[in-house]
């Protein structure tokens, strides 16, 4: 037997361990191409497809190489003791081997044409290895092309890194970041219940994409028109909805594998890739994706919007959650506000807030609790959309912030039994904060020269004072005395016509028989409102 050539190892007899890699996202592979296109290696493609990719590379001289390898890679050999090619490249395939990269000299002159003619049958890419190129140098530049790849896939992961978390603090950030996430992958992004219903969606599905075959540009043309056709008619499937219906199918069965743990899955449909993941703590929530291409980063970039998905939509749980939870039950089975007042806290007072998006967008449920999420409680109304407004509950000792994209307005702390008029207050607050453009207003509690009042006797003044008017007008002259007299706040305010409030106002003097431009009836009338 001839001594194998240099740049070759001899026969081993155990296969080499896995190679380990670090933590991050997972090596891409080479394209074959790219190894090729290396001029100072001078390989050659004689034979078998010309796309393959590449994970590693393996040098063996032995007969049937088969159980040592992983699949994947370019083995390297000089054919020491090939004696049947057909049977020898038939074993690669079945390994899984990516190409054979064959050396000539000093085994074999040329490579040998039983060889090429296996490959071509087989479907194994076969490079020539010039008498002149070691071995080890192709291994050096595979390895080289591989941290090349490495080093941009890992910038790209952090860049959509960073831009995921950018979109989880806008104000709308269950939408941001399935936008951002769509836009990052290159295809379409879908929140779904455990039931197949869309909450959100993003981006484009793969199947409207326009396709090219690499035929003349009328065929394609001809083509995409007759698919058309099919799709008005009902006479073919329509590739959108086909792959909707197969995304939805696959999470459904991440839904019902594990309730409640995160787990996901991967399926084809066509030429397109779908995945599902459960969101961890998102009551049931699934995130579906189709994309045109499964790059190797992709995993990592869905799993960083799976985490953030998952702590936008899961409720909070603070220390007494379960105290807040007995609480609501038992008024919910008939027990008043003072007999569950102890199980709501030390204190039992709470702050209402009233918000609404700075855009003037209606806020949908998963928003409205990352807002809950952010001011650190789980106690949100969405409300109903439209006017409504988002309500937040706020346990006394927990400081109402600004938040980006939101106009808040907050009440004073308040007991359990008076919520109602928290309720009151946080509304006139939230309309005194948009009506002056402030991010935030807090409903100050009564204090100054109006605490030395005893109650009762301000509260029995204010009645008679105010007794002339009706509900909506006292509302109007209240918002009206807050905003210094401003006709055109009070209209945004109060969301009407500036005339209207021109015309409640002038009803407001003629039945209180006073001069509201007097600032000692406004101070007497601001008062009486205050008690309200």
């Amino acid at each position: 037997m001839p001594p194998p050539p240099a740049g070759t190892t001899p026969p081993t007899s155990a296969p080499p361990p896995p190679p380990t890699s670090p933590p991050g996202p997972p090596t891409p592979p080479i394209p074959l191409a790219e190894l090729l296109a290396s001029k100072e290696l001078g390989l050659r493609r004689i034979a078998g497809p010309a796309e393959a990719d590449l994970l590693w590379v393996h040098t063996s001289e032995m007969a049937d190489p088969y159980p040592y390898l992983l699949g994947g890679e370019l083995l390297l050999s000089a054919g020491v003791l090939l004696t049947d090619p057909d049977h020898y490249v038939g074993r690669l395939v079945e390994a899984g081997a990516a190409a054979l990269g064959f050396g000539v000299r000093p085994v074999h002159e040329t490579v040998p044409a039983t060889l090429i003619e296996a490959c071509d049958r087989h479907g194994l890419p076969l490079l020539e290895v010039p008498p002149e190129t070691p071995f080890t140098a192709i291994a050096r530049a595979v390895w080289r092309l591989m941290a090349e790849a490495r080093h941009r896939e890992l910038r790209r992961v952090t860049r959509a890194q960073q831009a995921l978390a950018t979109a989880a603090a806008r104000p709308d950030p269950v939408p941001a970041v399935l936008h951002q996430l769509a836009a990052q992958l290159g295809g379409r992004a879908v929140l779904l219940t455990a039931r197949g219903e869309e909450v959100h969606a993003a981006g484009r599905d793969p199947a409207e994409e326009p396709r090219t075959t690499g035929r003349h540009p009328a065929e394609d043309t001809l083509s995409a028109g007759r698919r058309s056709a099919e799709e008005i008619h009902g006479t073919g499937p329509h590739p959108a909805r086909a792959t909707a219906v197969a995304l939805t199918r696959l999470a459904r069965v991440v839904a019902r594998e594990r309730p409640g743990a995160p787990s996901s899955a991967t399926d084809a449909h066509g030429d397109t890739h779908l995945s599902a993941y459960a969101l961890g703590g998102g009551e049931g929530l699934v995130l579906a994706l189709a994309t045109r291409r499964r790059e190797s980063g992709d995993h990592t970039v869905a799993g960083i919007a799976v985490v953030l998905l998952s702590l936008l939509a899961a409720p909070h749980q603070g220390a007494d959650a379960a105290g807040r939870s007995a609480a609501l039950v038992r008024m919910l089975l008939g027990a008043s506000p003072a007999e569950v007042a102890p199980l709501l806290g030390s204190s039992g007072s709470w702050t209402v807030v009233h918000a609404r998006r700075a855009d003037g967008a209606p806020a949908d449920a998963l928003t409205a609790g990352a807002l809950g999420a952010s001011l650190g409680t789980a106690l949100v109304d969405a409300g109903r959309g439209g006017d409504d407004p988002v309500r937040v509950l706020l346990p006394e000792g927990d400081r109402v912030t600004p938040q980006p994209g939101w106009t808040l307005g907050a009440s004073a702390p308040a007991p359990v039994s008076a919520l109602d008029a928290a309720d009151s207050l946080a509304a006139r607050a939230l309309a005194h904060a948009r009506a002056t453009r402030a991010p935030l207003t807090v409903d100050a509690p009564v204090g100054g020269l109006a605490a030395l009042v005893p109650p009762e006797q301000a509260a029995a003044h204010a009645r008679a004072l105010l007794a002339p008017l009706t509900p909506p007008l006292a509302d109007t002259l209240r918002c009206w005395l807050s905003l210094h007299g401003s006709w055109d706040r009070t209209a945004v305010a109060l969301a009407v016509h500036r005339n209207t409030v021109r015309q409640r106002i002038g009803r407001c003097g003629e039945l209180l028989g006073a001069d509201l431009d007097d600032m000692d009836v406004r101070a007497e009338l601001w008062f009486a409102l205050r008690q309200g």
